[in-house]
């Protein structure tokens, strides 16, 4: 607790502002973009704020058409990922 409110205390306050009004979830047209993903059947509205920040399995194996495309992080891949109706984009660059 005493070395996050360290690290706290060194960042900007209009950083953190800015940082803690973000969304979970951003969508713009037909592409839904989220830190890890969605879980697969359940409506946008009814996500939870876990799945959108740490799912991994059932969505990165899920075929099904998600009614738009899914971009997201969180599971490296050596490249881009393109499969079906989900782009996932973290290629590990922050190594």
């Amino acid at each position: 607790a005493q070395a996050l409110a360290l690290i706290r205390s060194s960042i900007p306050p209009g950083h953190v502002g800015f940082l803690e009004r973000l969304g979970d979830s951003f969508r713009f047209g037909d592409y839904l973009f989220v830190h890890a993903g969605i879980r697969p059947g359940v409506p946008l509205e009814a996500q939870t704020v876990k799945d959108l920040r740490w799912i991994r399995e059932p969505f990165l194996s899920d075929p099904r058409d998600h009614g738009m495309t899914v971009v997201h992080g969180h599971t490296v891949t050596e490249r881009v990922e393109m499969m079906g109706s989900r782009i996932g984009i973290d290629t590990g660059a922050y190594a």
